[in-house]
């Protein structure tokens, strides 16, 4: 009988490089650079008070992208969104494996919706 390499479907400690998860061409590399590079946070920077003193904050950007994310690949539970936060590389990688608690994810999403939709305003 033919003998094969096993293959490894479970669990694997891995030493990943999160840059390199995120390639050219793709959605999550377009999302990444229009995010960090090109659109204006600054409203949703003003929002927060924690300079001096309370809990640090998740980056706006990196909420953000993990919501365009998760949208874009039909996910618009919170609770999903914050499984596939832990669970699935690319949201790791476009994360920096920052993990939000579904919680602060709806927050944001309620919170933050007129800051997105005038992101994304052409008219402005």
């Amino acid at each position: 009988m033919a003998r094969y390499k096993p293959i490894h479907q479970g669990v694997k400690l891995l030493a990943v490089d999160f840059d390199r998860q995120i390639l050219p061409g793709t959605f999550e590399y377009a999302l990444r650079h229009l995010v960090d590079k090109e659109l204006d946070l600054e409203d949703f920077h003003q929002r927060y008070k924690n300079d001096v003193q309370g809990a640090a904050a998740f980056d706006p950007a990196v909420l953000l992208k993990i919501i365009l994310l998760a949208y874009s690949r039909g996910i618009i539970s919170s609770r999903k969104i914050e499984s596939a936060c832990r669970e699935n590389m690319l949201f790791i990688a476009i994360s920096g494996d920052s993990q939000p608690h579904f919680t602060t994810l709806a927050a944001f999403i309620a919170n933050a919706g007129e800051l997105i939709a005038k992101l994304f305003d052409l008219a402005h």
